[in-house]
């Protein structure tokens, strides 16, 4: 069987539209995008949770929503496991009987053998006969994975479900839901605003920003060479500045006031250069391509990374608190932070994205 899931659908609200389109195969898709983007909205209309003004929505050949035939399956017939960030346990029920509840057309041997399936699949077994009250946080997500799992879904749609747990209880669940996935024969939709989550978890990423898809792609190309703005600052890049052409290999960066070799060759004007904040390298030679004399304007400690806000010491640089935000290891800043000024700071070409605008920035 091909799997696939084709969603056309848009949304209207009284100040919002919501206006997406993708396919998703037998590879994770990853949703990814700021709070209030439609993410979540998405996963919902595709649950039939919500309806669409008008669009389709077609899984493995079969339509589940058509508004110009008047299809519209309710949720129960879509078959599709749903995982939410808060669990969506059943306060009244036990964990065994969760994770039966979509069971209730087996015979009551079949929907046990399922149930204990998949307590073992998600390791709660003997933990069955508690209520989601005596559980960890950890423990009633996975007990909602496998409800979601039990009814052999042909999709399986995950919003944000990391998002309530603590960091050591989200990098066991996270490393659960990359081995479940990878043995799941369905399509999966991951909805996340966690950048590394989304990479980590997904093999190809649709960017939606204020209702719009702006960019659909394997994650390697979303990340590495972003071609818009938005698309670039959703995927984490802190570094831009609006950009001339000045040649095939050379553009001029107006905020920040220099001239930047950049590789590949410029086929076509740009709006904005970017460069991520990690891909900014800080020494004592100023001879390389691409290299300015800066200085040290504030610095935030983190537990195991620097944040460095670097003002370029360059007679073209326009007046500004800053003009680049680096991120180093405290061993590079413990080498670094007794350097007088100036300091050199390089921006690799190969590092630059040449970015366009788009609809999300005008």
């Amino acid at each position: 069987m091909i799997l696939e899931l084709l969603v056309e659908i848009q949304r209207e609200f009284k100040d919002f539209k919501l206006e997406v389109a993708f396919c998703a195969g037998e590879k994770t898709l990853g949703i990814l995008g700021p709070s209030g983007s439609g993410k979540s909205m998405t996963l919902r209309a595709i649950a039939g949770l919500e309806t669409p003004s008008r669009g389709r929505i077609v899984l493995n050949g079969r339509t589940l929503f058509d508004s110009k035939r008047g299809i519209n399956l309710p949720s129960r017939k879509r078959r599709m496991g749903f995982l939410l960030q808060d669990y969506a346990l059943f306060p009244h029920m036990t964990v065994a009987e969760n994770i039966g509840f979509g069971l209730r057309h087996l015979s009551r041997h079949e929907a046990g053998k399922r149930v204990a399936e998949q307590l073992a699949r998600v390791q709660l077994q003997g933990l069955e006969n508690r209520y989601p009250r005596q559980l960890s946080g950890g423990q009633q997500q996975r007990a909602a994975l496998a409800r979601a799992l039990a009814i052999d879904p042909e999709a399986l749609l995950l919003d944000e479900p990391l998002s309530a747990l603590d960091v050591h209880l989200r990098s066991q669940m996270e490393a659960l839901l990359i081995e479940t996935l990878s043995t799941f024969r369905g399509v999966s939709l991951y909805v996340t605003h966690n950048l590394e989550e989304a990479y980590r978890i997904s093999e190809k990423i649709v960017v939606i920003s204020k209702g719009k898809e702006i960019a659909l792609g394997p994650k390697e190309e979303i990340f590495r060479h972003p071609r818009t703005f938005t698309v670039a600052q959703v995927t984490g890049c802190k570094n831009f500045s609006r950009a001339r052409r000045r040649s095939a290999d050379e553009v001029e960066a107006l905020d920040w006031g220099c001239q930047l070799r950049v590789c590949p060759p410029i086929q076509e004007d740009v709006d904005f250069v970017g460069i991520r904040a990690h891909h900014l390298s800080l020494s004592d030679a100023g001879e390389e391509v691409n290299t300015f004399p800066c200085e040290l304007i504030r610095m935030i400690e983190g537990p195991f990374r620097m944040t460095l806000y670097l003002k370029l010491l360059t007679p073209e640089a326009p007046l500004a608190h800053h003009h680049l935000q680096a991120e180093i290891t405290r061993e590079k800043w413990m080498s670094l932070k007794e350097r007088p000024f100036p300091w050199q700071v390089r921006l690799e070409p190969e590092r630059i994205m040449l970015l366009h605008k788009d609809s999300a920035n005008g």
